[in-house]
This record gives C-alpha cells, structure tokens and sequence, in this order.
C-alpha cells in the first residue's frame, strides 16, 4: 500500500492505534484522528508518515475539516477506518435518552459522517472503507442496549454503503471484533469474567489488538479486491456458540 492515504479514527490507543502502526509497516501514510489530544500526540509521537488530527467525529463541521486538513495534507485519501467509538454497558432501566444519544452520536453519527464527508475522495482513488462494529451487533447481551444497537446498526450501513457506492469502485466492509485483550478491557473484566469467556469462545482466548489491525489492513489491501459488503467477526468463533451451552460443546 506503498503512498495510499488512510484516515483512521479513534486512533490514539487500542485496535486504531495498532492498526495505524500495521498500515505504516505496510507503506501507507495515515491521519490519526482522536479528540483525545493528549493521548494524541502520546500516541504519535515517534511515528513516521502520520498526521495527527484533533477532531471529534461526532461534530459534522469537525468531520468536513479532518477530511480538508488530510487532502492538503496528503493529496488524496484512499481508505477510511471508522475504529472511533464509546463503550458505555449499563442496565436498559439506567440507559435514559442521553446516554443513548451520547452512545449513537460517535458510534452511528460518527460513522455516518465520515462516511460520507470522504466519498468524493474516495470515488477519485477508487478506495475503500472499513466500519468497525463488535460482536455485541450480532448476537445480544445484558448491558448493551445502547452499544449493541449502535453496532447492529453500523453493520447494516455498511452493507446500505456498500450497495450504493459499489457503482463508483469503493469497497465497504465491517469487522466485528469479539473480546479483545486490551489494557482496558483488562482493567475491569473479573477473572470470573475471563473464564467465562475462554469457556464461551472456542479457541478459548481473548483477541489481541494486533489480530483485529490484520484483518483491517487485509480489507484496506488489493488482497481485498472483490470484497465488499461483508461483516468478519474476528472473535474466536465466538458468535458460533450463540446457540447452545458451553458445557455441551464436546
């Protein structure tokens, strides 16, 4: 991907921090985009080919500006990454209307926005995007009345983009991670916690950040081609197991 230009969001930690460093290894420069300054430019410091964008991707008018600033930057965007999201798990009685929207404002909106604030770029380049939902899209769960949605919504605009801008030679796909071993994620899941998800995934461990930066970079790719419209669950085999008792699976 020697030259190509990406934008990935939510990039100053996590799977958008991993997979900006998986991207530069492979050539391509990218704008970094987080509304997290700090952890920002933490982030970035050291990298080559980068360009650091302080922007909230939930602000329209803040969207249409990171996309100007990394085309006066670069020349031309070739791959969109909507990684940016929040993670907000709470009982449906305590999810009131705010939290909702403050959920679907950076997890849909967000997604929408940069969607569409790059497709003029992209219809010049060819290029593609790539949405990142979770397994919580896919199959329901306690606690995510708002996150869940907003992902299972991600993953049909996917599919709405795909259909539409197919005719102009953009790809768009979805990668719906499973649990992923990040610092966070170990920071609040109880050992019951794990056990219970090595119990429920089949290859009885949590993903790495690294792994889910894979398979982004592969749909960024010309490995990629002739895929579009498609949702990977990089979770283990995790929605595999959506039916049935671990304890039965012999």
């Amino acid at each position: 991907m020697t030259e190509k230009t990406a934008i990935v969001t939510g990039a100053a930690r996590g799977i958008g921090l991993a997979t900006t460093k998986l991207l530069i290894a492979e050539g391509c420069r990218v704008a970094m985009v987080d509304r997290d300054g700090d952890e920002l430019a933490s982030a970035a410091d050291g990298l080559n080919s980068v360009l650091p964008l302080v922007f909230d991707i939930s602000d329209a008018q803040q969207v249409d500006h990171m996309v100007a600033e990394t085309e006066a930057a670069f020349g031309h965007i070739d791959a969109l990454i909507n990684n940016a999201g929040v993670a907000d798990f709470g009982p449906i009685e305590k999810t009131d209307f705010q939290r909702w929207r403050d959920v679907m404002a950076t997890n849909l909106d967000g997604v929408f926005l940069c969607s569409m604030a790059v497709t003029p770029a992209l219809k010049q380049s060819k290029g593609c995007i790539v949405n990142i939902a979770s397994i919580s899209g896919l199959r329901a769960s306690t606690l995510r009345v708002a996150y869940g949605t907003s992902k299972a919504a991600v993953i049909h605009l996917t599919q709405q983009f795909a259909a539409e801008l197919g005719e102009y030679g953009i790809r768009v796909n979805c990668v719906a991670p499973g649990p992923v071993r990040t610092k966070l994620a170990m920071a609040v899941h109880t050992q019951d916690i794990v056990d219970a998800y090595h119990d429920a995934i089949p290859l009885n461990r949590y993903g790495s950040e690294d792994e889910i930066a894979s398979v982004i970079t592969f749909l960024c790719s010309d490995k990629a081609s002739y895929v579009t419209g498609q949702v990977i669950a990089a979770d283990g085999g995790f929605e595999s197991t959506g039916i049935g008792l671990p304890s039965l699976r012999i």
